[in-house]
């Protein structure tokens, strides 16, 4: 066996995940298959890279220097793919593009101009994962940025393709003055007593997620505002003490305003590419990909709360 590109995909998304059952969801084969490979890479590699236990996988000292390496690679790859495809994509027809409410989409756009400057595209904002399957499957769009959730993941025909840019946890955000601002994580049921802001229903498993974890946390949350909006106004909201929200684990804190991780990591939320298979080329639906994802690790170089969890995660691994 030789290492290759595809085995450091799946270190990267393991590292991503940390479950080898939704690295297996994310990209579309079965959980034995993600194990098989691992269990090849780390006799090819000679040591574990991952510690397997009940709750999910832990990178050990050598996994997290080995998967900072092959994420390396895997961008210059994707920089390279995308620099050597951009002459031969051109100038196709207007790309309609449907997002929901993701940081993703400003820097996948300027990625995706950058390498195919004469690539014009029409953006449409639909909240509702489930409807921009629908919109790509009637020919309304043809690319779509979207979310779903581990163990409910987007349900779609045999038109659309799909494909896991991240599965990020999900964090929260509280007033300052909140007695648990200033602990390192926030277990749910610390905020039992607290109203929630929640966004509704997304078709595609979200606020039940939400109120799956509550439950399993021993509560039902004490007042629900139902929240579709400006993220600025929801954020001074949270700071004026009217309530919390699950936000995503890059969502800069405004003034008055923490984010923390959530204790156990109850929640993930994963970005997806969705495109129609006859109506967008493979190399396109490439070059988006890896604009997205190049577009996420911006995110998360300028999120200090998700590097801080993801530090004291390695840390504690390695112990």
């Amino acid at each position: 066996m030789e290492l290759e590109l595809r085995h450091l995909r799946i270190l990267c998304t393991i590292a991503d995940t940390l479950s080898l059952g939704r690295t297996a969801t994310v990209l579309g084969c079965s959980q034995p298959a993600v194990s098989s490979q691992l269990m090849r890479i780390e006799r090819l590699l000679g040591a574990d890279l991952f510690v397997r236990g009940t709750a999910g996988v832990t990178p050990t000292r050598f996994g997290v220097e080995v998967v900072v390496r092959a994420r390396e690679v895997v961008a210059l790859a994707d920089a390279i793919g995308w620099r050597s495809t951009a002459e031969r994509l051109g100038a196709e027809r207007v790309l309609r593009l449907a997002a929901t409410n993701t940081p993703i989409l400003p820097g996948l756009l300027q990625r995706a101009r950058a390498v195919l400057p004469a690539l014009t595209t029409q953006v449409s904002s639909v909240y509702s994962s489930a409807e921009i399957v629908a919109l790509i499957e009637g020919g309304r769009q043809d690319v779509g940025v979207a979310v779903d959730y581990p163990g409910s993941e987007l349900r779609h025909s045999e038109a659309v393709v799909r494909r896991g840019i991240v599965t990020e946890p999900s964090f929260v955000a509280l007033p300052v003055g909140h007695p648990a601002s200033a602990r390192w994580d926030v277990s749910l049921l610390e905020l039992a007593g607290d109203a929630w802001f929640l966004t509704p229903d997304d078709g595609a498993g979200w606020p039940g997620v939400c109120y799956e974890a509550f439950r399993a946390a021993g509560f039902s949350p004490a007042a629900v505002h139902e929240f579709l909006g400006d993220r600025d106004q929801l954020q001074r909201m949270i700071a004026d003490g009217l309530g919390v929200s699950v936000v995503q684990a890059t969502c800069k804190p405004y003034p008055g305003v923490v984010v923390k991780p959530l204790a156990g990591t109850p929640l993930w939320c994963r970005y997806v590419l969705v495109w129609h298979r006859e109506r967008v080329s493979d190399k396109m639906a490439e070059t988006l990909f890896g604009a997205a994802l190049a577009a996420y690790e911006e995110l998360i170089a300028r999120a200090p709360h998700f590097q801080a969890w993801a530090a004291r995660h390695h840390r504690t691994s390695r112990t």
